[in-house]
């Protein structure tokens, strides 16, 4: 069975929303987008993404996060070291209406996502990776079907936008499995699910 990797930018708050540019997500009015740009990468996180990108992997995305990565990285003409393997990679679009993929190589996930999405678990190939698709993650989380998760943490608050563990989150344990620091202080950590956390109320007392 293959696994279900999540890779996202977030603030110190636990902000996730549109960390690429100003346009790139204003639902609810947000003001901050691009925030990430302040904190260029040094040679430690570009030697992390160099990783990332030289291991087989398929791309599993919310329809959001799809549209914008369908409309960049086919023209991208800089950064060919992630747009080459998006692009040749398979790509599963997970929406709530059923559409047709204009991006090469890419599938469409309608109807009962999360069936879907653990039959691809089951399927051989490359692990499945996702990147943004706050809404998506929220389903994973879930339904336990995320295996291990990514967090670039930067060091900076913004006190509103969508949250990469929003309202209804469940109680769960996690190990820290790999963790660096870049020199702007952009904290990189890695974490596995380490089973259910029980309420302190039904612990048992020894």
């Amino acid at each position: 069975m293959r696994k279900i990797i999540t890779t996202t930018f977030v603030t110190l708050d636990g902000v996730m929303q549109a960390p690429g540019g100003k346009e790139e997500d204003t639902a609810g009015g947000f003001a901050y987008g691009g925030w990430q740009i302040s904190f260029p990468s040094d040679e430690g996180m570009d030697s992390k993404l160099s990783e990332f990108m030289n291991t087989p992997f398929e791309l599993l995305l919310g329809k959001k996060t799809y549209d914008i990565f369908a409309s960049y990285w086919p023209h991208a003409t800089t950064d060919l070291e992630v747009a080459n393997p998006f692009n040749t990679t398979k790509k599963y679009a997970v929406s709530h209406e059923s559409f047709e993929p204009s991006w090469q190589n890419s599938f469409c996930i309608t109807g009962d996502v999360v069936a879907q999405i653990e039959k691809l678990k089951e399927e051989d190939g490359p692990d499945l990776w996702v990147y943004g698709s706050g809404d998506l993650i929220q389903t994973l989380l879930k339904h336990h079907l995320i295996d291990r998760m990514h967090l670039w943490i930067y060091p900076i608050t913004l006190g509103s936008g969508k949250k990469l563990f929003a309202e209804g989150t469940q109680a769960e344990n996690f190990k820290l499995v790999d963790s660096r620091i870049s020199t702007t202080g952009v904290i990189f950590a890695t974490y596995e699910p380490a089973g259910k956390l029980v309420p302190s109320n039904e612990r048992s007392v020894k």
